[in-house]
């Protein structure tokens, strides 16, 4: 799913930018201030990746919302649950730790459809100089904290109340 490949290799800066872009742009429907959760994983790259990102989504008038390190289901979840246009998770997964990748999430937090993936991509091929924010209608960017336990809570809701471990040896990764 998304975008995956060597970190600085395939995944550099510049297309991070471009995707923050091109994917601000498409998921901006009607007037309201429109915004983006964005997470990571704990890859060196995620902080370049990221930091590009943010450049690309304010600058075509998205506010930013950083979560920092959490795992993909949680970006998915928060991204419905803040009512957010649009979720990034910054990732991976089982690839190598010197590949990274994107991932885009829907405002109610499932992956794209390949229909605006096709969108976006043929974005990616345009020039954007004419469609980005005028300075007053530029995004803002902001971390936020304490949504961690948002997300934990929603895990432990998925569980009946009356479950029981005892005897169980558990590993949590």
């Amino acid at each position: 799913d998304g975008i995956r490949g060597r970190a600085n290799g395939l995944i550099t800066p510049e297309l991070a930018l471009k995707v923050g872009q091109a994917a601000g742009l498409v998921f901006q429907r009607g007037d309201h201030r429109h915004r983006v959760v964005i997470g990571k994983d704990t890859r060196l790259s995620g902080y370049m990746i990221e930091y590009a990102m943010v450049a690309g989504f304010t600058s075509v008038g998205m506010d930013v919302l950083l979560v920092g390190p959490m795992p993909t289901p949680a970006i998915a979840m928060l991204t419905k649950s803040m009512r957010a246009d649009l979720g990034v998770m910054i990732s991976a997964s089982h690839n190598l730790f010197e590949d990274n990748g994107i991932k885009l999430f829907g405002p109610q937090g499932f992956k794209l459809s390949d229909d605006v993936e096709k969108q976006i991509e043929q974005l990616l091929d345009e020039s954007l100089d004419r469609r980005l924010a005028q300075s007053a209608s530029l995004g803002r960017a902001r971390r936020i904290d304490g949504v961690h336990d948002r997300y934990i809570e929603f895990a432990k809701r998925t569980l009946p109340r009356d479950l029981s471990l005892d005897g169980l040896r558990v590993v949590v990764d």
